[in-house]
């Protein structure tokens, strides 16, 4: 690489991260976490539980932000030092390893610059991902867990934390439904953009004739509730059934009626949860599954009608926001962002990234517009 294009891209770089710098407002940054240090260390912070779990909870968030920003206006310092001393003395192996740093920092810049287009109110908060098997039969069941796999296994490449709270499974194959959560800062605003139906085409495996089959299956995805949110909920409104759980072995399962659905009687709105040994623990597990969805139809509803003061033609982008394609051709395509892949495979094993990113720029220049 010309000693140029090293100059041009750091210079590029560093003019990025001095945006997201700005942005993020570091010395605003600084001054809450040094708020927040002095709660923590009040010997009454306890007393409290959920305070002091939020309050932990974004010194954590905060202080990995800090770390993360500062490491990379550091390594691209370095990298700048790297690149003159393998230029001086005409170092190949070291302009090589330069070339490779400058890879990843470039990689990283662009990853934490999505981040700041993550401004929505409950964008910060973890996520709560449901699938749900639609058209197709047993293939959409088979497309729902395989949905399923994918988001956990991108959550395990990222080191975040998933609670599964209910899977309903389908009697031959796959699942028809299934609830779980993805705790990780931004992982709401992160994985919002993956709402809407997905589609699959591929030979079937369920088919003795080897036909292609056309499945599909709907993704929601809505933030994760603090006890400090609004939503009012009476005791009247909702119908609580319990009955006992279902799925592949494990103790309690089938012997107890351990599992809990609850219906919101004025919204129709019916989640469950299952996870749990215990009747009390399913309830309040499916609580918050309650109110997380019913905050959501809320929002949706608040937008219906802003879209339609607004006149607003493009409320929704269609039946499908991305087409898995497994035969003839091997392609995952999202149709909003025209961002694709010929690597299905490692997409399907959670290498999403991409899509996502895509996803969020997408959404932000939409809104723009709208």
């Amino acid at each position: 690489m010309a000693a140029v294009d090293f100059s041009e891209q750091i210079q590029e770089l560093g003019a990025t991260l001095t945006s997201i710098e700005k942005v993020l407002d570091l010395d605003a940054m600084r001054a809450e976490i040094t708020g927040l240090q002095e709660q923590v260390g009040a010997p009454d912070l306890w007393d409290d539980q959920a305070n002091a779990q939020r309050v932990t909870g974004r010194l954590s968030v905060l202080q990995a932000d800090l770390e993360r920003i500062t490491g990379l206006r550091e390594r691209l310092d370095d990298l700048e030092i790297m690149v003159q001393l393998g230029q001086e003395e005409d170092d190949a192996d070291a302009l090589a390893d330069a070339e490779t740093e400058l890879g990843r920092l470039h990689a990283q810049v662009e990853s934490l610059e999505v981040r700041t287009l993550l401004s929505g109110e409950y964008d910060e908060r973890d996520a709560l991902v449901s699938i749900r098997s639609g058209a197709g039969g047993v293939d959409a069941a088979d497309f729902a867990e395989m949905l399923q796999r994918m988001y956990t296994r991108w959550a395990e490449r990222h080191q975040y934390g998933v609670e599964v709270y209910d899977v309903s499974y389908a009697e031959e194959a796959g699942i028809k439904s299934t609830t779980f959560a993805i705790k990780a800062p931004y992982a709401y605003g992160t994985l919002s953009v993956e709402a809407g139906t997905h589609r699959l085409v591929r030979i079937s495996p369920f088919d003795n004739q080897g036909r292609r089959q056309t499945s599909f299956a709907a993704v929601e995805v809505v933030p994760v509730l603090e006890e400090t949110d609004e939503i009012d909920l009476p005791d009247e409104e909702v119908r609580v059934d319990v009955y006992r759980s279902s799925g592949p072995g494990g103790q309690s399962v089938n012997t107890t009626d351990s599992a809990v659905r609850l219906t919101h009687i004025p919204t129709g709105v019916v989640v469950s949860c299952q996870n749990e040994k215990s009747q009390l623990q399913n309830k309040a597990s499916a609580m918050v599954i309650l109110k997380a969805k019913l905050l959501a139809l809320k929002k949706a509803e608040e937008r219906a009608q802003l879209d339609e003061l607004r006149g607003d033609v493009q409320a929704s982008w269609g039946d499908q926001m991305r087409n898995y394609v497994l035969n003839p051709y091997q392609m995952v395509k999202d149709l909003r962002t025209e961002h694709e892949t010929g690597n299905t495979q490692a997409v399907l094993d959670g290498e999403i990234d991409d899509f996502i990113e895509a996803g969020i720029r997408w959404r932000r220049a939409h809104d723009r517009v709208a």
